[in-house]
């Protein structure tokens, strides 16, 4: 069975493809929880018209399978709270300043 810190870890792999950050330094991670096979991950978007969420479900599906013992993954989309800057990681932020 897999734990929440492996299915982060997993999400660290997953880029918002306009950004290019990881989804969980970004902060649009809000949950993860693991039960058995079963892991349900919660997160957002940086926006909420952004197109992108079945690009990132599907990715993310795609590497938390691939962690031992997970049979099934649900990715749920939430825009409660909603998104923002001061949700990032330190690095997050170091890297979007690098960028613009």
């Amino acid at each position: 069975m897999a734990t929440v810190d492996e299915v982060r870890e997993a999400l660290t792999e997953v880029y918002d493809p306009e950004l290019q950050i990881d989804i969980v330094n970004l902060g649009m991670v809000y949950d993860i929880q693991v039960n058995g096979g079963d892991v349900h991950v919660t997160m957002t978007l940086t926006a909420m018209g952004c197109p992108i969420f079945d690009l990132l479900k599907r990715q993310i599906q795609e590497r938390v399978s691939e962690l031992d013992g997970v049979d099934n993954v649900d990715v749920e989309l939430t825009f409660d709270p909603p998104w923002s800057p001061d949700k990032m990681s330190e690095e997050a932020k170091l890297a979007m300043r690098y960028m613009f």
